[in-house]
């Protein structure tokens, strides 16, 4: 990803399942003008999850998702399903591409029931029409090897497909020539010549509220603070440095952070506060997950892998199993697992981090993020989330 693209996880998600060989990959390329997708009349051909990031009038930046179908077989067929439902989790909008010149099969039934159980909006799209010997008019037809019916299609998505995140970022805190300053430390585990996606993201929003951004490492912020001729609105820090941070910013002066941030936009924050007192809850020998929605190559200072784990057995006293998963990986049973603390989420769309929430309601097992979690172990969440007006009755 380049800093002119849109991050996937501010994409519209539009999936396509279905079964073998009913024309899902045939009818990606034809949207996205592209042989985005190996095809074959042979059932099976796509073997794993394949995207696209493009942008798709009228919807605008998409992520097109290709999967294998849901019918296949076999140990390794299994596998495969089990990635295309993993897929559905993301999805904003799912496509059930099926063969028109047959009936709907138990496995697209069972498809439509995971849609509408998981409340994810779906067309059922009639594929292979140039097949049929006299035009239908019930349903929505298409021919991915004609092209025929594929506008109509897109139009469909766009109208079908909820498309604005409501979650706020900022919009309600910085108002027109508020200075923000954001505290960004440049570690062994900052990526080379460019801020996280989450800094990225909160900087932009800033620019949208009429904003100013002052950007700083964590050893130049008392400098930058006493050059400032106006107090700053807000401080936005890294998490990892939340306490050094919090011990020179006056407490006249909102705080919080990039993960709180991000835990907001993407609608769990809320849930994260409340779950962040559970740390007093640990004993010895109890399972922490900590899970991250990318995938970045750990460093020696990781603060998912290694100053986490070490700042809640410091707070608890407690000797303390820890386990990690990174990407995409988040399992349905967490048997075992006493808290989940999740990153912020910057990688991963409100859909995923909607369902990853959920499991872990499901498995009675309170779940909180790196801000929230950091923030209640340095005494400081309820300053650092007391602007934010979602959270101030947690506090009463």
């Amino acid at each position: 990803m380049s800093l002119n693209d849109t991050p996937n996880s501010q994409r519209v998600n539009i999936g396509f399942f279905g079964c073998r060989n009913a024309g899902k990959s045939s009818l990606v390329n034809k949207i996205t003008n592209q042989n985005l997708c190996v095809v074959s009349d042979f059932a099976g051909t796509t073997t794993d999850i394949v995207s696209k990031a493009m942008e798709l009038l009228p919807l605008g930046a998409v992520l097109v998702v290709d999967t294998p179908g849901i019918d296949d077989d076999g140990k390794l067929g299994q596998k495969r399903v089990e990635k295309t439902k993993e897929a559905l989790r993301r999805c904003d909008i799912a496509v059930l591409v099926t063969d028109c010149t047959r009936e709907l099969n138990s496995f697209e039934k069972n498809l439509i029931n995971e849609f509408e159980n998981r409340k994810v909006p779906y067309l059922v799209v009639k594929n292979k029409c140039d097949l049929l010997s006299k035009t239908v008019s019930d349903g929505l037809f298409v021919s991915a090897k004609t092209g025929f019916g594929v506008e109509e299609l897109k139009n469909k998505i766009a109208t079908v497909v909820k498309t604005e995140n409501s979650n706020l970022l900022l919009e309600d805190i910085v108002e027109k020539g508020d200075i923000v300053v954001l505290v960004t430390p440049i570690d062994e585990s900052a990526p080379k010549g460019r801020l996280i996606l989450s800094q990225q993201q909160v900087v932009r929003n800033v620019l949208d509220c009429g904003g100013i951004n002052v950007v700083a490492k964590e050893d130049e912020l008392e400098h930058t603070l006493d050059v400032l001729k106006i107090q700053p609105k807000i401080v936005i820090t890294d998490s990892q440095v939340f306490d050094f941070v919090a011990n020179i910013v006056d407490e006249s002066i909102s705080l919080t952070s990039f993960s709180i941030l991000m835990a907001r936009k993407k609608g769990f924050l809320k849930t994260a506060v409340k779950g962040a007192v559970n740390i007093d809850n640990l004993k010895n020998g109890d399972t922490v997950l900590i899970s991250e929605g990318c995938t970045h190559h750990r460093q020696c200072k990781d603060i998912g892998t290694v100053k986490l784990p070490k700042m809640l057995e410091k707070f608890t006293g407690k000797k303390l199993n820890f386990e990690f998963t990174s990407g995409n990986s988040f399992a349905e049973n967490l048997d075992g697992v006493s808290l989940v603390i999740h990153c912020g989420g910057c990688m991963l769309n409100e859909k995923e981090m909607k369902y990853r929430q959920e499991v872990a309601e499901k498995n009675g097992v309170a779940f909180t993020n790196y801000g929230t979690a950091i923030a209640y172990m340095n005494s400081i969440l309820k300053r650092s989330t007391k602007m934010i007006s979602e959270i101030s009755d947690i506090f009463k």
